[in-house]
């Protein structure tokens, strides 16, 4: 086990809005600690670590989120030193403190596993966490700066926009294609061999850190002042290999958005993954607990987080995975597509936000209930303020609050940015399942 940092250390976490494992932060429901876990992945042990401390110093209330990390709330006053310790212990902190920041890289929570896939992600992946934890230089990221590595599974998160992405192109030897501040669906930049894809990243950030300065903390910020190509150009010198085009008949192909939830097949022979998802996103200590006891009941002792705020169960016998589905079922997971929390996302709202302007996750709860009524089961996304912090991406539907109890309602349009084409400036909740349930009928519910 590699040597972690302790508490007692004399380093103090930067000052950011953001949470992380060594920097809480305060919400209206108490403190913040954000678990960054690499590709998503917790073992048996570690989940059980996490859901004791929840209940030791916190509020035992867990959050999965949308780049599949986990986030304590409530963290009690004169109990985040002792959380942090506990977290350490389990291996889930950073190599270097001054590292935490920094481990923003988000995979397919079938890496490796996806029988779809065109190259397994994991070797990379740790190899490109390796350097982001162990090169100083880049821990002058901004804690939202983050990278994507698609491997091209099927089960994968694609229109979460990343400051840099990369994703594999078919045919020999290995090649990714990589972009700036988008999605793997957007037309790429280049391609480079996937033996030199650490170096690139590196170059490419210490670039960007280079021009940015501190004026920018976003890739999509400097792109506002140099062209991409102007960008790739200075890139290209930096680097000992040359950068390739892509073959202009390339394009990623979008896979479903929906909720990651049901058995899907695995490379390997004999053996399925399992997922379902937290309802808005969230669970608590007990269910981690249950969640631990089936991963050693029925796989390999581990679990991996989805960017669909969900979990995932891999290496699963086929003749065991209605079981286990079964068994998520009454852990009180969603595990039916056509349960309408399925498709609903809401952030924390005025309950445990100063910022936000209605209880979305109460409204989200009565819109289900509403939709349950109806064959509508549409994707909306509850924000209780234009930050959007439960979704980073625009959703089919947008619901955005105006007041308590009171939203907007956009819906996504190619050609509209932000939330897309409002539809209402002011809605009830019961209002909203109306409007869904006479114009998203059955056959028509990501329109």
């Amino acid at each position: 086990m590699r040597d972690r940092p302790s508490t007692a250390d004399p380093f103090v976490p930067r000052p950011s809005a953001c949470p992380g494992l060594l920097r809480i932060v305060q919400a209206l429901d108490g403190g913040i600690c954000r678990v960054k876990l690499a590709g998503g992945l917790l073992s048996s042990k570690q989940a059980r670590a996490i859901a004791e401390a929840a209940e030791h110093c916190a509020s035992g209330v867990l959050e999965l989120t949308n780049r599949s990390n986990l986030q304590i709330r409530g963290v009690l006053a004169g109990q985040q030193a002792e959380l942090i310790e506990r977290l350490l212990a389990a291996n889930l902190g950073p190599s270097n403190p001054a590292a935490d920041d920094v481990r923003n890289l988000l995979l397919s929570p079938a890496a490796g596993l996806d029988p779809h896939a065109l190259l397994d992600t994991r070797p990379l992946a740790a190899a490109l966490l390796e350097l982001l934890q162990n090169t100083p230089a880049l821990h002058g990221l901004s804690a939202k700066f983050a990278i994507q590595l698609d491997g091209g599974e099927a089960l994968a998160m694609l229109e979460h926009p990343h400051d840099i992405w990369l994703s594999a192109l078919p045919g020999t030897p290995a090649q990714l294609a990589f972009g700036l501040a988008g999605c793997p669906t957007d037309r790429p930049l280049g391609a480079i061999r996937v033996e030199q894809a650490a170096e690139l990243i590196e170059q490419l950030l210490l670039l960007f850190l280079k021009l940015a300065g501190s004026a920018h903390s976003r890739m999509r910020q400097l792109l506002s002042e140099i062209a991409p190509n102007q960008l790739l150009q200075q890139l290209q010198a930096r680097l000992p290999f040359a950068i390739q085009p892509v073959p202009t008949a390339w394009q990623r192909q979008s896979t479903s958005q929906h909720a990651a939830i049901g058995i899907y097949p695995q490379q390997q022979a004999g053996l399925c993954m399992v997922a379902a998802s937290a309802r808005l996103g969230r669970i608590d200590a007990l269910q981690l607990h249950a969640l631990a006891n089936l991963a050693e009941q029925y796989c390999d002792a581990s679990l991996c987080l989805t960017p669909w705020q969900g979990v995932l169960l891999p290496n699963i016998l086929e003749h065991s995975t209605d079981k286990l589905l079964h068994a998520l079922g009454e852990l009180g997971l969603l595990t039916d597509t056509q349960e309408p929390l399925s498709k609903l996302i809401a952030c924390t709202g005025s309950a445990a936000c100063g910022k936000g302007l209605s209880d979305s996750k109460a409204d989200a709860l009565r819109l289900a209930e509403r939709l349950c009524t109806s064959t509508a089961r549409p994707q909306v996304h509850l924000s209780a303020c234009p930050r959007s912090c439960a979704a980073a991406h625009t959703a089919p539907f947008t619901l955005l609050a105006s007041s308590a109890g009171h939203y907007q309602l956009y819906q996504r349009m190619p050609e509209v940015a932000g939330f897309g084409q409002l539809l209402a400036s002011t809605m009830t909740i019961d209002e909203a399942g109306d409007w869904f349930a006479a114009h998203c009928a059955t056959g028509n519910n990501d329109a």
